[in-house]
C-alpha cells in the first residue's frame, strides 16, 4: 500500500487513508445508492434549462455530478451523541454539527483485538491489558481505536455480521480517561447487530442491546465505524484527523479519517 508523505507545520508526515468509499456494496444492508450525471446529460439539461447548444461548450460537454441516496451511518462515519439518545449527562444531546472540532483530532492509539472471536465483549479489564502490553497511560483528547479483523472481509455479506464489540464498561473506562473519540473497523462498535438481535429470543436481557451506543446516554461521546488500515498505524504515535460533514441537526456524518505518522528526515 502506497501512502504519500507531506511537509505538515514544518514535520514530515506519512498518510493513511482510514477512509472506506461511499458507494454499492454488500457489506451494507442498505447499500447506498450512486446515479451518476455523465457530462453529455449535463450539457442537455443546460440545452434544456437555457437553451445553450452542446457546441457553445468545451468539448461539448457539461460538468459531471452525482446524486447520491444513503444513510449518514453508511460508510466510514461518525455518531453524535443524539444518536445514541436524545440525552446525554443529563442535557440535551449533541447533534454532529455541535460537537467541538478539537474531538476530531488528536493522538491515536491502536488496540489489535483481532484475536478475540466474533461476538466477544470487549470489557474494561481487556481495554486496561492492552494498554499495558503497550506500557501507555491514556491521556485527554487521544482517540482510541480497536482493530478487530474486520477489515478483511469488506465487500462481503459476512462484514455486517463480524467482529467482537465494546460493552458499557469499556466506553465508560475510555471516555472518564478523557477519550472523547473511540473507532473501530468492524460495521459497528458494539457486538454484530444480527448477533444482538437472536440472542433477545434466547435470553430476554437488555444489557445486552447494544451497550456501547447506550452508554452514550451517561457520557458524551463519539463512534468511528467502518474504518480501514488500522494495521498500517503504529500502536502509538500517530495522529488521526477525522472532521465530520456538518450535517445539521445530523446524528452522524461521513467522514474522509486520515492517520499521520511522523517520517524521519533523511
Amino acid at each position: 500500500m502506497k501512502h504519500e508523505i507531506i511537509e505538515l507545520l514544518g514535520h514530515r508526515v506519512r498518510l493513511v487513508d482510514l477512509s472506506r468509499p461511499l458507494g454499492p456494496t454488500l457489506s451494507e444492508p442498505t447499500p447506498p445508492r450512486v446515479n451518476h450525471i455523465s457530462h453529455e446529460e449535463c450539457s442537455q439539461m443546460w440545452e434544456f434549462l437555457f437553451g445553450i447548444p452542446p457546441t457553445a461548450l468545451p468539448l461539448g460537454l457539461g460538468f459531471a455530478g452525482e446524486i447520491i441516496e444513503t444513510s449518514t451511518h453508511a460508510g466510514t462515519h461518525l455518531d453524535a451523541p443524539w444518536h445514541y439518545a436524545p440525552t446525554s449527562e443529563g442535557e440535551p444531546a449533541w447533534t454532529i454539527d455541535q460537537i467541538p472540532l478539537q474531538w476530531f483530532v488528536g493522538k491515536a492509539i491502536v488496540l489489535d483485538v483481532s484475536d478475540l472471536s466474533t461476538g466477544y465483549l470487549v470489557t474494561d479489564k481487556d481495554v486496561e491489558k492492552r494498554l499495558n502490553k503497550l506500557n501507555h497511560l491514556l491521556c485527554p483528547g487521544e482517540i482510541v481505536l480497536f482493530r478487530t479483523g474486520a477489515d478483511a472481509v469488506w465487500g462481503s455479506e459476512e462484514f455486517f455480521s463480524y467482529g467482537c464489540g465494546l460493552g458499557q464498561e469499556a466506553v465508560l473506562y475510555l471516555v472518564d480517561k478523557g477519550v472523547r473519540v473511540i473507532g473501530t473497523d468492524a460495521w459497528s462498535l458494539d457486538r454484530p447487530y444480527p448477533m444482538i438481535g437472536n440472542e433477545w429470543e434466547t435470553f430476554h436481557d437488555p444489557a445486552r442491546l447494544w451497550p456501547a451506543h447506550f452508554a452514550g446516554i451517561k457520557r458524551k461521546y463519539s463512534q468511528i465505524e467502518k474504518l480501514t488500515n488500522l494495521e498500517a498505524l503504529p500502536p502509538i504515535g500517530s495522529t488521526i484527523l477525522c472532521f465530520p460533514i456538518k450535517v445539521e441537526g445530523g446524528s452522524g456524518a461521513w467522514s474522509r479519517v486520515v492517520g499521520l505518522i511522523p517520517e524521519e528526515k533523511v
